[in-house]
């Protein structure tokens, strides 16, 4: 029982990465209607921002949220006013859709340049620490990273149901044409809600610098990550994006105690397959979303 309690612990904090990339994406998915692959590539962006933080200044990667956020949040203005407020105005979405693609590469080979192809990873000096309950063992540094997804949650619902410019958001995600009839500035929307989703990428990125071993490649794969923690969350709802990547967490680690670690993707994407079939609205999207035919 200590074992697989052991297992569901790792794997709601694995998932916890997940979760938060599955918010920002949601975000962005609500209003855009597009699918941002590049949102894995800039998590591991920030990611390395934070690294050269540690190594050059030696600011602490937490500290670091107070630079890294902010920052983030003004390259995604940056991003949609630059790149994608034209095609977010396009009825065929899959110009933003390459332009994400585009997107992606561009940041990759940038990183590549930058830091080279090495794997990096922080070595914080409580990097080790743990807590010990009941012979369970928890990463304080996991546990950190569950509390930041937590938190972020948190903030984006209370930001889309208690603020002005979040109830413009929510009125854009449920009909995009008729925004501008209530006096909404849908571009404007738009950009917030992509920076929002670039600022969640900041976080993302901040959490992966202290837990995990990063490359320039880890960008796609996690994003695939994210839109399947989406795909069992559900799009338009946060805290169900948030459950949809702690699902995902605890049933890869599942997988890879009782099959084996080579399953893991196996299981990921298998799921990610029949979720769509079988409960496309996701497990806590809104039924109304998916039209019989």
């Amino acid at each position: 029982m200590v074992t697989f309690t052991q297992i569901l612990i790792n794997g709601i904090l694995l998932g916890s990465m997940y979760g938060i990339a599955a918010i920002g994406l949601s975000l962005i998915f609500g209003t855009m209607r597009i699918i941002f692959l590049a949102q894995g590539t800039m998590i591991v962006f920030f990611a390395y921002v934070v690294y050269w933080a540690f190594t050059l200044a030696g600011i602490d990667p937490y500290l670091c949220l107070f630079i890294v956020v902010p920052l983030a949040f003004v390259v995604g203005l940056g991003l949609f006013y630059l790149l994608f407020r034209k095609a977010a105005a396009l009825e065929d979405k899959n110009v933003s859709l390459l332009l994400a693609v585009g997107l992606m590469y561009l940041v990759e080979n940038l990183i590549l340049k930058i830091w080279s192809a090495t794997p990096r990873g922080l070595n914080i000096s409580y990097s080790s620490a743990t807590i010990v309950v009941g012979g369970l063992r928890v990463s304080w540094l996991r546990l950190a990273l569950l509390g930041l997804a937590l938190v972020s949650a948190l903030v984006v619902n209370l930001f889309l149901k208690k603020t002005r410019v979040g109830t413009a958001v929510r009125a854009a995600s449920e009909d995009m044409e008729a925004t501008p009839l209530q006096g909404i500035n849908s571009a404007w929307v738009c950009a917030v809600s992509f920076a929002i989703g670039i600022g969640l990428a900041g976080v993302a990125g901040a959490g992966m610098a202290t837990v995990y071993s990063f490359d320039y490649q880890f960008g796609f794969t996690f994003a695939l990550k994210a839109l399947v923690a989406l795909a069992l969350g559900g799009i338009g709802n946060v805290w169900g994006a948030l459950a949809g990547g702690l699902i995902l967490g605890i049933l890869e680690n599942l997988a890879a105690f009782y099959i084996g670690i080579g399953w893991i993707e196996i299981v990921s994407y298998g799921i990610f397959i029949l979720v769509l079939i079988f409960l496309p609205q996701g497990l806590f999207g809104r039924r109304g979303l998916v039209k019989k035919v």
